[in-house]
């Protein structure tokens, strides 16, 4: 028998009238599409809208990252996800010695506008929704999408996206972070209030818990911390003169589903509802679109194993069903062989054919929040509510969010957490199937992973070594010592990005000239 994956949630055997003796004596519950929103920010729930199928998909090249997306729109995939390669993420050039055997490994190399042009050939800009996940250089990203799409006539204020721009999270867990966090929230804050000037119906941030998570955060701290950031992001924007109810509408997040079904379920639940009251009560909000929080969901690579993968289907199935029982927006489901590589074309089909089984044939579509009014469920979204709440006031007793990172509180948290985690699985009190039991001699069976083809690297480089050769060097100039001055005074730096843009520079170079303004962090 395996241990909750809270310990700062203990469950009991039963549950009765007993657990909610004022059950719902304010409303906190609700109905769904209504303040505070704990069971759904849709009247109809999924009868109106399913859930997006957003399967996550980069590698090798641009070209080859277009075929797998055709692929996946072919199969019935309903939004697009862009996972890039570390020298993107970190804001190298393909050709910059320090990319050497990194480009096209773990995601899609985009040094230019042509790479992107070429990552979304014959897909309609302005008809597919296209989520990146991208932090440090998110912004420059953004707009090779932007300046992309108005070179093909697409109207820029109808782009529907979102990227993930969420910078503090890589202090806490995933460490693909350039510049030290004040400039790198003023980028964000820029990036916040272009998107509501030049692209309002794209999200200029998905702050995100899942990679908190992945690095073992409990339930209750992903959370927790996720939110922190949020009110970090949202105290930015003001203090830039954003009003509250003009940006938060575009406000999107982004959570892990992990194997405790039940615990993920209100996790997602108590995430509306705690957002909803900061939304009113903190920030002062009377916009419903504001208060009411969407969320993307991708199940939990961190669970999944190299020994008997096919048990890693189950693993994603349950996870699948919990972001859809806690009312997910939007879903990508990891495929069986995450855990030895890059997954394969059957092996992204099956995960997303997971999915629509869900969608069409379980029946989980039809009924709206079917889990509210359980006693187990009410009572387990208190309780994650409750220890949200001692959390963001531990923060706030720390100074907030940054002063608390400064100090390296949810880092040593969340490290805390994961050693606590491992130990269960090495004393053998949690079971993980196929891993510390149920071994059965079939453990070294692997099936065989993608294939990157060794020559990508080498034509990606030659491709920007023709870019580069094609450009005009006096607008090129131009345009760079015009975002430097940007970035060193307090104008917003994403025009300028643009103007660097459609003068043919790199992402390497725009990202170069905001590391001489701001510098780099160092851990």
């Amino acid at each position: 028998m395996s241990p909750p994956t809270s310990p700062d949630s203990p469950r009991r055997d039963v549950y009765t009238a007993a657990d909610l003796p004022d059950f719902d004596p304010d409303g906190t519950l609700g109905v769904p599409g209504q303040f505070p929103f704990t069971r759904g920010v849709q009247a109809t729930g999924y009868r109106g809208r399913a859930w997006t199928m957003r399967q996550y998909a980069g590698f090798t090249s641009a070209a080859e990252t277009n075929t797998r997306f055709h692929e996946l729109l072919t199969a019935g995939q309903t939004g697009l996800s862009v996972a890039f390669d570390l020298p993107t993420q970190m804001g190298y050039d393909s050709d910059d010695p320090l990319a050497h055997g990194e480009v096209g490994r773990v995601g899609v190399p985009i040094a230019t506008l042509e790479d992107m042009d070429r990552l979304f050939a014959d897909i309609d800009l302005g008809s597919v929704s296209s989520s990146m996940t991208i932090n440090a250089t998110a912004a420059i990203l953004l707009v090779f999408y932007e300046v992309t799409a108005r070179r093909r006539g697409t109207d820029p204020r109808g782009l529907r996206g979102t990227i993930q721009n969420d910078i503090l999270k890589e202090y806490l867990a995933r460490g693909t972070h350039i510049f030290p966090p004040a400039p790198s929230l003023r980028l964000v804050t820029d990036t916040i209030a272009y998107c509501a000037a030049e692209l309002p119906a794209f999200h200029p941030i998905s702050i995100s818990g899942y990679h908190l998570r992945e690095a073992g955060a409990t339930a209750v701290q992903e959370l927790a911390f996720t939110l922190a950031n949020a009110i970090a992001y949202v105290e930015g924007a003001l203090a830039a003169g954003l009003a509250f109810d003009t940006f938060a509408p575009r406000l999107s997040f982004f959570f892990a589903a992990h194997n405790d079904l039940f615990e993920e379920v209100a996790k997602f639940r108590a995430a509306r509802r705690l957002w909803a009251y900061l939304a009113r009560d903190r920030f002062g909000s009377t916009d419903p679109r504001s208060q009411a929080m969407r969320f993307h969901v991708q199940t939990a690579g961190s669970t999944l194993v190299a020994q008997q993968p096919e048990t890693n289907t189950v693993r994603t199935t349950v996870q699948a069903l919990a972001a859809v029982l806690g009312g997910t927006q939007s879903l990508h489901t990891n495929a069986l062989d995450e855990a030895l590589g890059l997954p394969t074309p059957d092996t992204a089909r099956l995960a997303l054919r997971t999915q629509q089984v869900l969608l069409h044939e379980s029946g989980l579509a039809e009924p709206i929040d079917p889990l509210g009014g359980s006693y187990y469920v009410e009572s387990l979204t208190n309780a994650i509510e409750a220890g949200v709440g001692a959390e963001l006031d531990r923060i706030a007793s720390l100074g907030g969010t940054l002063a608390a990172l400064e100090a390296g509180y949810q880092a040593g948290e969340i490290g805390e957490a994961a050693y606590n985690a491992q130990q269960t699985i090495e004393s053998g009190e949690a079971i993980v199937v196929g891993v510390n039991a149920y071994t059965d001699g079939s453990e070294t069976a692997r099936p065989a992973p993608q294939q990157i083809d060794p020559r990508a690297e080498a034509d990606q480089v030659a491709r920007l070594a023709a870019w580069r050769g094609a450009r005009d060097a006096a607008p090129l100039a131009a345009a760079l010592a015009e975002l430097h001055a940007a970035a060193t005074g307090t104008a917003n730096v994403l025009p300028r990005i643009r103007l660097c843009a459609e003068a043919g520079a790199t992402l390497g170079e725009i990202a170069g000239q905001l590391r001489s303004a701001w510098g780099e962090y160092r851990a």
